[in-house]
């Protein structure tokens, strides 16, 4: 089965499932290990502030929270960045800028250790805008990055620091993350372009 993406999303081409490469049990012990990892190098869970890149970088974040919770009984603080943009983990469309929207951070970041948290890593020019934004909101002392998957194909000297999944990926490919509330279930996938005169019909 395939769906059409939209103008943004590949000029028309269909995207069809390729393989599962996460289930929910694979994306929790991901999950669990960042956030044993962000403690180890954070050295506990003082002066940590995580920030969710909507959309499914936030309720990442939760979990990330939620795991900290548990081991440390700490509330760490989770904010968002709203940037809306034409994804870099979907489309190949050149000549565009991540254009960031309504951000809602729960504390001052100034002197604090933030942990920007995003669904995939691919080009790199979304995390580089939500760095952007955090900047002008205030001064951390450190901003490092957690992500579930890296697809590689970077364009900006910029790389995760916390590393759920490396998934090395083609350009015609597409990793979809699968998350609530957004969707039912809890899995990573990979889909592969379909020029529209191959495509299955549906």
């Amino acid at each position: 089965m395939g769906f059409r993406a939209g103008a943004a999303r590949g000029g028309g081409d269909m995207f069809q499932f390729k393989a599962q490469i996460m289930d929910e049990g694979a994306v929790v012990r991901a999950m669990k290990r960042i956030s044993y990892e962000i403690l180890e190098q954070n050295r506990g869970p003082e002066k940590l502030i995580l920030v969710g890149i909507r959309r499914r970088g936030v309720p990442l974040a939760e979990m990330i929270a939620a795991n900290i919770a548990r081991t440390e009984n700490a509330v760490i603080p989770v904010g968002q960045l709203d940037i809306t943009f034409y994804r870099d983990d979907i489309t190949e469309k050149k000549n565009t800028e991540p254009v960031v929207g309504a951000t809602r951070i729960p504390a001052d970041i100034t002197g604090m250790h933030v942990v920007l948290v995003d669904d995939v890593i691919y080009t790199g020019r979304t995390a580089r805008a939500a760095i952007d934004a955090l900047i002008a909101l205030g001064r951390p002392a450190a901003v490092r990055l957690a992500v579930l998957c890296d697809r590689g194909h970077r364009e900006l000297p910029i790389r995760a620091d916390y590393i759920g999944k490396n998934l090395p990926t083609s350009q015609s490919e597409m990793v979809v993350v699968r998350i609530p509330p957004y969707d039912e279930d809890i899995c990573v996938q990979l889909h592969e372009r379909v020029p529209c005169g191959n495509a299955p019909k549906t």
